[in-house]
């Protein structure tokens, strides 16, 4: 889709050069790489700021609304249609960051420059997230009109609306969301408000956030004399109610206010040219050692779930002489032939970067996988330099993608050789773009195996490549043993993603962590943010078993918290009910084995969005917990909690609703006209109902069997019916309409897609000889479908 995209805004802007401006300049397209060079292409075309295009489907309508201009006759259509970006006339930003969460707005106004006054066309806004971003919700204004989305449970209002193409609502690339505005009139203005959420970076105590705002030169308003104001707004609540140090700035940002743990900055100026880099902003919250603490707030009126939440937050400090643990380190890597090309190269790449940072004390294992398993030893190596060298051999020679996909043999074997670790933390990578069937029984046996393997079980690191592998699946197996899970839905990021997993497992500050019994509460569910499992705190299970009765608590035994790590901070939050202790201790041990304890200091958040802060990563965690029980009422608490904070779920659908306010203000109570006929008193009720579109499934979904046994690498698309076989769907479906559905046309089209390719080559000859012959159509008349049959 990317490619596609790209294509059709280099075709959007050759377009362009037919806009005319007067004395002004024209708009004249950038420079596009050569074909050879099509990386280039893609990374120049791509939005690398929010966007919004003109779908251009006829190209005579490409004129200056304001100076029509004698254009040259163009013939035919664009197939498929053309993207010209939109002139930009303001822009706004808004970042608010909330212990590790930003939450980025973006306000602009866009002008449909180039289409004639007297036409119309569709517009496409594009939105690029930063870092595991999430799209919250788009609003526009244009010309009376209002358009907003919004999130409904799946199979309501099903069948009312309108349905949509992909085109009209999907994720361009796992970071790039596209919503297209239906026939806007050509010189209307567009007000487009956008709103989502991502990830701040940590390293070394310091966060940092980075919002695409690289605006190219072509979305500058061609007529000079129209003022070009942009702003920026930054709001940082560390919430942890410490020092916070500004370090580094994109933009020159003017400091508004400054209170403990609270910083405010703006930014405003006319300018000739929009933004061309990024904005990036960058602040210290991390005394030298490791600290944290918990915030207590109550639920809004509106909220569905009305228990009190909270959220503790360990952050791991900046010494740089802590001792780091000693590591067992397994890599599981799926060589199945769908890692065919780039994954498995990229794979590769990313082992070698991993077993170059292992310390000599440090020992490893490698195990590949397919339909069957190869170990680079039978044993654990100690990481020498002689033997990380006899790896990359190893990895040179067997890595050759081919077979299927069998993920429990390799990793009953990798658990089994670190069952026995001592004095150093057991980690296993693994590395997979399949899904396969046994994957709960794999949960299943990993959390009973880990669960009775004594006090440090082996850390499950999981990574996920496209979209066929169950991320859900591999979340969870990173949630049962104290793990974490990463993924790269786009095949670009493969090497950067997988190297930032490897990164996290090989720096744990403080492992085994637990928190004080909370016995006085009369319920308590938490959640980690950092990919581990809903954790039930309790010495005794019996006691909190007992309370496994009502339909929104969930719980998983035992409480298996990850290990916090220096590349991000630890959060854990929730609900409750009942009196909070006023003091908490969060406890583990370090590098050299010695046990530490934390004092967690309690402050009651009343500026910050709990709620909205852990929405994404609860809402995943759940949906991953969901999906191992099978439990309805569980995918009914995640959908309420998806519609309720406009974070995206697998069990909620985004609608766009239109509404004509025109209508609205021309028809008031006092001034509106009721015919004598029932149809007339019809229209006017409809007229007043906001129109619908349901946009397709935005989900990434539980994983796909049929291709992983198919081995469709990540990324392609599932192969259409041969254009045989769509013959004779047609046919089939014809048969079925005379013999009265006798015949399923469903069944046709199944029997056809298992047509082997030498069936499918007869028939291709025969059908060719027949159309020949002038005879197929005659033919098809003798057979039942045909009306004479």
């Amino acid at each position: 889709m990317a490619d596609d995209f790209v294509k059709a805004v280099e075709d959007g802007l050759k377009l362009s050069k037919r806009l005319y401006f007067g004395k002004d300049r024209p708009v004249t397209p950038p420079k596009v790489p050569s074909s050879m060079d099509k990386s280039g292409a893609v990374d120049m075309l791509l939005p690398k700021s929010p966007m919004v295009y003109a779908v251009i489907t006829d190209p005579k309508i490409v004129d200056n609304p304001d100076i029509p201009s004698y254009q040259p006759y163009v013939h035919g259509r664009c197939d498929p249609p053309s993207l010209i970006p939109l002139q930009m006339n303001a822009v706004e930003l808004d970042v608010d960051c909330y212990l590790d969460t930003a939450f980025v707005r973006v306000s602009g106004t866009w002008r449909v420059h180039c289409v004639m006054g007297s036409k119309s066309c569709d517009c496409r806004i594009a939105v690029p997230m930063g870092d595991q971003g999430s799209i919250l919700g788009v609003e526009a204004e244009i010309s009376g009109k209002s358009y907003h989305t919004q999130l409904i449970a799946l199979g309501e209002n099903d069948g009312a609306g309108k349905s949509a193409s992909v085109e009209t609502g999907s994720f361009l690339k796992p970071n790039i969301f596209t919503l297209t505005l239906p026939q806007i009139d050509g010189g209307s203005y567009l007000s487009i408000r956008l709103r989502w959420s991502q990830k701040l970076s940590y390293r070394d105590g310091e966060f940092s956030v980075n919002v695409p705002f690289k605006f190219p030169e072509y979305v500058t308003p061609a007529i000079k004399k129209i003022p070009k104001r942009e702003k920026i707004h930054l709001n940082v609540n560390a919430g942890t109610g410490t020092e916070v140090l500004c370090n580094t700035s994109s933009h020159p940002l003017k400091q508004l206010r400054r209170d403990v743990g609270k910083l405010g900055y703006s930014y405003e100026s006319e300018v000739l040219k929009w933004s061309n880099i990024d904005f990036d902003f960058s602040y210290t919250v991390s005394p030298s050692h490791i600290f944290g603490g918990v915030l207590l707030q109550s639920p809004s009126v509106h909220d569905v779930d009305q228990r009190e939440m909270f959220c503790m937050c360990l952050l791991p400090g900046t010494a740089k002489s802590r001792k780091v643990f000693k590591k067992d380190v397994i890599f599981i890597v799926d060589i199945s032939k769908s890692m065919q090309g780039k994954p498995l190269e990229d794979t590769k790449n990313a082992l070698a970067v991993a077993l170059s940072k292992l310390d000599p004390g440090d020992s490893f294992n490698i195990i590949a996988f397919n339909g069957e398993t190869y170990l680079f030893s039978t044993s654990m190596e100690l990481a020498t330099k002689e033997a990380v060298e006899r790896a990359h051999q190893w990895i040179g020679i067997n890595f050759i993608a081919g077979g299927s996909t069998n993920i429990c043999a390799p990793l009953t074997k990798a658990v089994e050789m670190l069952t026995n670790s001592r004095g150093s933390i057991p980690i296993i990578f693994l590395v997979t773009d399949g899904a396969v069937e046994d994957e709960r029984q794999i949960c299943d046996a990993m959390k009973s195996r880990l669960t009775n393997g004594g006090s440090i079980c082996p850390r499950i690191y999981t990574f996920g490549i496209g979209s066929y592998c169950n991320h859900y699946f591999l979340r969870m197996l990173a949630m049962i043993s104290r793990g974490y899970y990463g993924a790269a839905y786009d095949l670009d990021s493969i090497e950067i993603q997988m190297q930032k997993l490897f990164t996290r497992g090989f720096s744990s500050v403080l492992a085994n962590i637990a928190i004080d019994t909370l016995k006085d509460l009369d319920e308590f569910e938490a959640l980690l943010s950092n990919l581990a499992s809903p954790v039930a705190f309790s010495s005794s299970l019996a006691y909190f078993c007992s309370m496994v009765t009502r339909v929104d608590t969930y719980y998983m035994y035992p409480s298996r918290i990850p290990d916090l790590s220096s590349e991000s901070p630890l959060i854990v939050s929730g609900r409750y009910q009942g009196k909070f202790p006023d003091t908490l201790k969060a406890k583990g041990f370090l590098g050299d084995l010695s046990n530490f304890v934390v004092e967690l200091k309690l402050q009651l958040a009343k500026d910050l969005p709990l709620d909205r802060i852990c929405a994404k990563q609860q809402i995943d965690l759940l949906t991953a917990q969901a999906w191992f029980s099978e439990d309805k009422r569980l995918e009914e608490k995640v959908s309420k909690m998806s519609v309720q904070t406009g974070v995206l779920c697998e069990y909620t659908r985004m609608i766009i609703v239109e509404t004509d306010e025109r209508n609205n203000a021309s028809e008031s109570p006092g001034t509106k006209k009721v015919g004598s006929k029932k149809s007339d008193h019809q229209k006017i009720l409809d007229s007043e109902v906001p129109k619908t579109i349901m946009l397709q499934n935005l989900g990434i979904g539980f994983g796909d069997l049929t291709a992983t046994a198919e081995n469709f690498p990540p990324g392609s698309e599932i192969p259409k019916l041969p254009e045989v076989a769509e013959i004779f769907v047609k046919a089939a479906s014809n048969c079925c309409s005379t013999l009265g559905n006798k015949c399923c046309c469903l069944c046709c089209i199944e029997c056809c897609n298992k047509l082997n390719d030498q069936c499918v080559i007869v028939l291709t000859q025969l059908c060719t000889a027949l159309a020949c012959f002038g005879c197929f159509e005659c033919c098809s008349n003798l057979c039942c479908c045909g009306q004479d049959g």
